[in-house]
């Protein structure tokens, strides 16, 4: 049997309503299996962590060392607390977001540098456009990856300024590109492209796209030309290039161009929001951050506080980042058989469920509650394992 201690951080807000309903769905795969078995660590964090223990810690010191020498995996819900009545977000005197620390201290100190984030369409989900729900793009033109580089650009810690007289005068922020941040992502990006193996709706080949602006800046000139010197050492995958204004508008117009696309920082992080319409909403949107060693795993959506405690929420992006969890797990420890059977029925079982339509939430259309929606996934798993 194998066994796996996963470290879950619930968070903020929504954050520990759509982990339950994922442990839920993990839950129910591990009593289904006589193969696995999930030690999980749960650990309470962020911003109304920080306030309850009086504004002392985001989380308890021992967290970190924990997912970086003792956890196979972690699982994030959503980070960071604004208070509806007061508009008010939990911040350091430095108006520093309290919760940052843990984002960014897992992303940098475990040196998670690849972003994994797929859009991807699932038959009968609609998408909300102009306050409506319709249903534009046909789900076999949807399915593609973008990898973003996760530990350098704009989110690096280069920021600064000119505090005069107790009034900030000047921000800098400093985009930092390095040789080695662009090689290792794009060859991840290569890497995960020959792994999926699916190719572009459109034409079923295999596509790297490159996504910068080389036009005008110069770190993504470096970031080009490093791209350029990797290309050829695939040659079953076709290079392509995107600018990133242009590739706005392109998955918006044409996403069945696209396989698995490869970008800075913060660039990855607004494109890949904009995506998540082409597949219902950001309740449907899942990451994975992961490096050599470590994974990190949770929803790209944030904490949704004006919803906390009303059960309203979509799970399934935690539920799919579980998924992807499994997946990763994998592929790490060789261990396809298991894990990656489990990661695919956790997928079958949701796609199930969309197919049928009778179980949504408010953001697909429907009045299903957060707990309904993971009760209908992990009965799904249930009947799966059960016809296996």
């Amino acid at each position: 049997m194998s066994k796996y201690k996963i470290v879950v951080l619930p968070g903020d807000g929504i954050g520990p309503e759509i982990v339950d309903e994922a442990l839920k769905v993990l839950k129910t795969l591990e009593g289904a299996s006589n193969k696995l078995d999930f030690e999980f660590l749960q650990f309470e964090c962020g911003g109304q962590y920080y306030l309850k223990t009086g504004r002392k810690e985001e989380w308890p010191p021992e967290v970190f060392d924990i997912c970086k020498n003792e956890a196979d995996a972690i699982l994030l819900g959503a980070i960071g607390w604004t208070d509806p009545k007061t508009g008010k977000t939990v911040s350091y005197p430095s108006g520093k977001m309290v919760g940052l620390e843990i984002l960014f201290g897992l992303r940098f100190g475990l040196d998670l540098y690849a972003n994994i984030r797929p859009t991807k369409l699932y038959e009968n989900v609609p998408h909300k456009i102009s306050g409506e729900f319709r249903q534009i793009w046909d789900p076999k033109n949807v399915d593609f990856v973008t990898i973003r580089e996760n530990t350098e650009g704009l989110y690096a810690d280069t920021h600064g300024g000119l505090n005069r007289g107790g009034q900030i005068e000047v921000a800098t922020d400093v985009r930092l590109i390095t040789r080695k941040g662009a090689e290792r992502v794009i060859k991840f990006a290569f890497d995960y492209c020959t792994r999926r193996n699916k190719g572009s709706p459109k034409d079923g080949k295999l596509r790297v796209t490159c996504v910068d602006k080389s036009n005008v800046t110069a770190g993504c000139k470096l970031f080009r030309s490093i791209y350029q010197e990797i290309a050829p050492k695939y040659p079953n995958i076709q290079e392509d290039y995107a600018f990133i204004d242009a590739f706005t508008q392109w998955i918006v117009r044409t996403p069945e161009w696209f396989d698995v696309c490869v970008v800075a920082n913060m660039f990855g992080d607004i494109a890949t929001d904009l995506a998540a319409v082409l597949q219902g909403s950001l309740g449907m949107a899942a990451s994975g951050n992961v490096g050599d060693k470590h994974g990190m795993f949770e929803p790209i959506h944030g904490s949704a506080p004006k919803y906390t405690g009303k059960n309203v929420i979509n799970p399934l992006a935690t539920i799919f980042a579980a998924s992807m969890m499994l997946d990763w797990l994998s592929m790490k420890n060789n261990d396809e058989p298991t894990l990656k059977s489990g990661a695919d029925m956790i997928e079958k079982a949701i796609q199930l469920v969309l197919n049928e339509g009778k179980i949504r939430t408010y953001d697909l259309g429907g009045n299903s509650s957060t707990s309904q929606v993971g009760d209908a996934v992990s009965a799904k798993v249930k009947e799966l394992a059960r016809n296996m």
